[in-house]
C-alpha cells in the first residue's frame, strides 16, 4: 500500500467526519435500530432487571436474589443505581427500555463532545464507535453511561471542574465498580483537596441518597450484599462457565493457551504494575496528548482486568482506540491495525464475520479483546517512551493537541 493509498483511507474518514448530518444520523439511528430490534423480539431482560432495582428497593425487598416470576439473571448494580433507573422505571415497559438506550447513547455522545479534541477528530471518533454503539443498546445495559462518566469525568477535572469529577467518579463506582477508575485523573486536578473534597461530600450524598426511598439499614445491608454478589459473580466468570463471560485480557488468554484454571491475580498484578508505571510521565502532566494516552489506558483498564467484561462491555473500551487512533499520523500500519481493531471489536459477534468465524473462533477465544490488549500495552510503552511527545506526521490532516513537551 503505497502513500497515496493511505493517505485516500484517511481522506475518506475525513469527509465522512466533516459531514454533521451523517454523524447525528449513524450515532442516534443505529442506536434506535439496534434497540427497538431487541425490543421488538422481547429481548429486554436486562431492562427488567433494571427497572424492578427501583421497585424492590422501595419495598425494601433484597436486590441480589433471583426473581423468576420478573426475569432471570440477578441485579449486580449498587443501591444509588435506583435513582438512576428511577425515571426511566415508571414508564410502560418497551418505551422504559427504549428511552434508556437512547439516553445512554446520548450521554456517551455528549461525553465525547467534551474531549479537548477539535471537532473534525470528535467526529472520526463517534463514526468509528457506531457499530459497537448499536450492539450495545440492543443490551439495555449501563455500559454507555460508565464510559461516559469516565471520559467526561476526565474532561472535567482538565476543566477544573474538580467538584463534577468528584460526583462522576462516586456516581460511577456506586452503581457499577467500573467507576473508580476515574481516580486515575487525580494527578492532572488543579486543585487537589477541592477533588478529595467532593469525593467524600457526595460519597456521604449519593450513600445516604437511597435510604430516602427505603431505610438506613435496608441500604446499608444491601451493600454488604452487594459485595457479596460481585465475589460470586467474579467466581463464577473465571470459572469460564460461558463463553459469553469474561472476554478480558485473562480470558482470551486461558483461552488460547488452554488454562482454564488460570489464577487471574497473575494477569492482574502485572497489569497493575504496568499502569502505574505511565505515571513515571507525571512531570508532563499539562501535556494534552499525554493525557488523553492515560484516558486511554484508563478506559480500557476495566474492561481488559475484568472477568465481567462481555461484549456490549466494550462500548466502554472502544472509544479509546478511536481517541489514540485520531492522534496519531496517517500511516499504513496505523490504518491496518484500526482496520483489525473495529473488525474483532465491533463486529466479530455479528453477523459480518461468517457464523464458523463467530462461533468457532471470535467467541470461543475472546478475540474481542486481543486488540484492546496490544493497543493497551502499545499506549504504555509509548508513555514509557515518550512518544506522545511527537507530533503527527501529518499535523493537516491529524492536529495536534498542543504543542509537543507544553507543560
Amino acid at each position: 500500500m503505497n502513500h497515496t493509498a493511505v493517505q485516500s483511507k484517511r481522506n475518506l474518514l475525513t469527509y465522512l467526519g466533516e459531514k454533521e448530518w451523517l454523524i447525528m444520523f449513524l450515532w442516534f439511528g443505529l442506536a434506535f435500530i439496534g434497540a427497538i430490534t431487541e425490543i421488538s423480539r422481547g429481548n429486554i431482560n436486562n431492562f427488567l432487571i433494571f427497572k424492578n432495582v427501583f421497585f424492590h428497593l422501595i419495598h425494601q425487598q433484597p436486590l441480589y436474589i433471583e426473581y423468576p416470576q420478573e426475569y432471570y439473571d440477578v441485579n449486580l448494580y449498587g443501591p444509588v443505581f435506583s435513582l438512576v433507573i428511577a425515571p426511566f422505571a415508571g414508564l410502560e415497559t418497551k418505551v422504559g427500555a427504549l428511552l434508556w438506550a437512547m439516553t445512554g447513547a446520548g450521554v456517551l455522545y455528549y461525553a465525547i463532545r467534551q474531549l479537548p479534541l477539535n471537532r473534525l477528530q470528535q467526529n472520526i471518533i463517534l463514526l468509528l464507535c457506531t457499530q459497537e454503539l448499536m450492539g450495545a443498546s440492543g443490551w439495555f445495559q449501563m455500559n454507555q453511561f460508565i464510559g461516559a462518566f469516565i471520559i467526561l469525568t476526565f474532561a472535567s477535572i482538565v476543566k477544573g471542574k474538580d467538584m463534577l469529577a468528584a460526583f462522576l467518579i462516586v456516581l460511577g463506582t456506586l452503581t457499577k465498580i467500573y467507576g473508580i477508575v476515574g481516580l486515575a485523573f487525580f494527578f492532572f486536578s488543579g486543585n487537589p483537596r477541592r477533588l478529595i473534597g467532593g469525593l467524600f461530600l457526595w460519597g456521604a450524598i449519593l450513600f445516604a441518597a437511597p435510604m430516602l426511598l427505603s431505610s438506613p439499614q435496608y441500604v446499608v445491608n444491601s451493600y454488604f450484599e452487594w459485595y457479596g454478589a460481585l465475589v460470586h459473580k467474579n467466581a463464577l466468570n473465571e470459572a469460564v462457565t460461558t463463553t459469553f463471560q469474561n472476554i478480558s485480557a485473562g480470558g482470551f488468554i486461558q483461552r488460547v493457551l488452554h488454562l482454564p484454571a488460570l489464577d487471574n491475580m497473575y494477569i492482574l498484578v502485572p497489569a497493575v504494575l504496568i499502569f502505574l508505571s505511565q505515571y513515571i510521565r507525571l512531570p508532563y502532566r499539562y501535556n494534552s496528548r499525554y493525557r488523553l494516552y492515560i484516558l486511554c489506558s484508563v478506559l480500557m483498564f476495566p474492561v481488559l482486568f475484568s472477568s465481567s467484561s462481555e461484549s456490549p462491555t466494550y462500548i466502554i473500551a472502544i472509544p479509546a482506540i478511536c481517541i489514540w487512533y485520531v492522534m496519531q499520523p496517517a500511516t499504513r500500519a496505523n490504518n491496518i491495525f484500526l482496520f483489525f481493531a473495529i473488525l474483532l471489536v465491533s463486529f466479530s459477534h455479528s453477523d459480518v464475520v461468517t457464523p464458523w468465524v463467530r462461533k468457532n473462533l471470535a467467541v470461543p477465544y475472546a478475540l474481542k479483546a486481543l486488540p484492546c490488549l496490544v493497543l493497551w500495552l502499545m499506549i504504555a510503552w509509548e508513555i514509557f517512551t515518550k512518544q506522545f511527545l511527537k507530533k503527527p506526521a501529518k499535523p493537516e490532516a491529524v492536529p495536534a493537541l498542543a504543542p509537543a513537551g507544553q507543560l
